[in-house]
């Protein structure tokens, strides 16, 4: 009895000091590899058949006869592409994409026909590769067709090829194995695994979900930017709200179609906020500043506005800057933040009229009550000063040392135009009145007198 203890006592601890056997993923793997290795060398076999070799042959010939063809009908399709003037954009659009698949085109339209007449003249399975490259050659072309609307060359790209290669797949009823292969390929974070497949449908569902919120997005704001009775500054809004609404969407529905958890996420990206928050302090300050502008309505595209020694008009609202284009064509893409904190002037606010003031002499001898009418009936005659009721008005201000002094105001009501130009303007215009009624402008003067030298 003892002895028969003692080697079960051995035999259990002999089991538990023994190698663990492999894991279940790697045996999958495994499987799957020698089930490929299998299906090559079927397919490998399959191909030496006679009636298979055939097959081969006549869709290359088919090839090379699409080709020529092809090459043959390029110059007349362009041609009469250019006759085709008057129609609509989208219209020409897919002539182009036609114009440049026309070899697949035509390729696609012989082998069916080959296809058809082999199912005529024989058995159905001496047609079946035919058939199988037909259908191949088929959906390459529709899948390179639909692509080419996708503006993105990324996104189009990455659909482009992921629906060639599960198109490819499913016609040649290879689905299954590549699923389960991509299935073992996976690596666990936590309690979290992510495998292959996981990630290859994250892939195609976010760009799929992506195409479609920058669809929704790009037709939206066209709908916004075309409503009149949105100001400016709340269509900037309502695009950035939108767009981050959209997007934002986009990514978590895609996120929780797959299957991932993002409680793990939203722990993770709240410590990550708080550490950036100490490094993007200025950021976040005119991320927040860029929402009060317009919520508040302060300024909005198309403002004329002062910052220090900046002026010109605002040509768009950033999430972080502010566009400000001045006379001379320079682009300052001024910080949020300085909006806010700063003193900005705001030439159209809440109204387009800007007034102007203009300073100037005339001599004693000149009739003040004269100067003042003619400087008047000068600034009326340049085109942007306004008349009545905002007509112009001229004042002694003081009588200087050589000459009386005088302000004229005037308004206009296209600051965007500019001020330094309408000045320049009404100086000119006061220049040529002045010199045709006799007024004239006084200028300091100096006598110097020499004395005779005295012994």
């Amino acid at each position: 009895m003892s002895e028969t203890g003692n080697d079960t006592s051995a035999e259990t601890s002999t089991e538990a000091i023994a190698p663990a056997p492999q894991t279940d993923a790697l045996s999958d793997l495994r499987d799957v590899a020698f089930s490929f290795a299998d299906i090559a060398q079927d397919i490998s076999e399959y191909l030496l058949r006679p009636w298979i070799a055939y097959q081969v042959a006549i869709a290359a010939a088919v090839f090379v006869l699409a080709h020529l063809l092809a090459l043959a009908l390029k110059p007349r399709f362009h041609n009469w592409m250019r006759t085709r003037e008057g129609w609509p954009k989208w219209r020409m659009r897919i002539l182009v994409m036609l114009h440049r698949r026309l070899r697949l085109l035509v390729y696609v339209v012989l082998i069916w026909i080959a296809v058809l007449l082999m199912r005529e003249i024989t058995w159905p399975s001496r047609s079946y590769l035919l058939a199988i490259i037909a259908n191949l050659a088929t959906a390459w072309f529709f899948v390179a067709f639909v692509t080419r609307f996708i503006h993105n060359s990324l996104l189009r790209t990455i659909i482009r090829y992921g629906a060639w290669i599960w198109v490819t797949l499913s016609i040649v009823n290879l689905t299954d194995e590549a699923q389960t292969l991509l299935e073992n390929i996976a690596f666990e974070l936590g309690t979290m695994r992510l495998s292959l497949w996981t990630v290859v449908q994250a892939i195609i569902i976010l760009a799929v979900l992506f195409a479609g919120a920058r669809f929704i997005s790009g037709v939206s704001t066209s709908t916004i930017r075309k409503n009149d009775e949105i100001s400016p500054s709340m269509q900037v809004l309502a695009i950035k709200f939108l767009q981050v609404l959209l997007y934002g969407s986009a990514f978590f529905i895609g996120m929780r179609t797959v299957g991932l958890d993002l409680t793990g996420l939203a722990v993770l990206s709240g410590a990550i906020g708080v550490g950036l928050g100490f490094g993007l302090q200025k950021v976040v300050s005119n991320l927040v500043s860029g929402i009060i502008i317009l919520l508040d309505k302060s300024i909005k595209p198309g403002d004329v506005i002062s910052l220090g020694e900046t002026f010109g008009w605002i040509n768009a609202l950033g999430a972080r800057y502010v566009s400000v284009v001045t006379r001379d064509g320079k682009e300052y893409l001024i910080p949020n933040e300085d909006l806010i904190t700063g003193q900005v002037v705001n030439w159209s606010h809440s109204s387009d009229y800007v007034r102007l003031d203009i300073f100037f002499g005339a001599a004693y001898d000149d009739d003040p009550h004269k100067v003042r009418a003619l400087a008047i009936e000068a600034a009326e005659t340049v085109n942007r000063v306004l008349g009545k009721p905002r007509a112009p008005v001229c004042h002694v201000v003081g009588f200087g040392d050589s000459s009386v002094d005088y302000i004229l105001r005037f308004w206009i009501m296209d600051p965007t135009g500019g001020l330094t130009n309408v000045r320049g303007a009404v100086f000119l215009a006061l220049w040529d009145t002045f010199k045709a009624n006799g007024i004239s402008i006084p200028f300091p003067q100096r006598e110097v007198r020499m004395l005779d030298e005295q012994d």
